[in-house]
């Protein structure tokens, strides 16, 4: 529990570097999706550290092994904590990642990764990863404070 969290915590370290130092001065779609893997990468190990802590405390039996399943299980044992605003743009992250995408204004300030998901076509710039980011830094606070407070 406190591992995947001190994960988490290096895994944001990580995003900060790419997303104030690399960015800045790479400006490519590899950049974005490298960011959004980390994105993902540290929302995986906050994920880990709550159901690691649930299971301690004997509010679950066991951690499923599928990202979808762990997301569900997170719903239904923290319902008192508001966890589907994280857990949904967590999901479409992991979506975004797997689809096709195409690239618009690279080298620029508004260098774009579209994704077609399903019908709709999902823009992903720096303002978003911005928004991103400061949602896996609020997620992290929230983990850290609910495992922390209740101990």
């Amino acid at each position: 529990m406190e591992e995947s969290l001190e994960d988490a915590k290096e895994e944001i370290k990580r995003v900060d570097h790419l997303f104030y130092v690399s960015l800045k001065y790479t400006r490519t779609v590899d950049m974005i999706r490298n960011m959004i893997g980390r994105l993902i990468s540290t929302f995986d190990c906050l994920i880990l550290s709550l159901l690691k802590y649930a299971k301690k405390k004997k509010e679950i039996s066991e951690i499923p092994s599928s990202p979808v399943s762990k997301c569900e299980l997170l719903k239904k044992t923290y319902q008192d904590i508001d966890i589907r605003k994280y857990i949904d743009p967590y999901l479409l992250l992991r979506k975004l990642m797997r689809m096709p995408y195409t690239k618009r204004e690279e080298y620029r300030r508004h260098v774009t990764m579209i994704s077609q998901v399903g019908d709709q076509k999902i823009e992903t710039d720096i303002d978003i990863l911005k928004e991103q980011y400061d949602q896996t830094i609020a997620f992290l606070n929230l983990v850290e404070e609910t495992i922390r407070s209740k101990k």
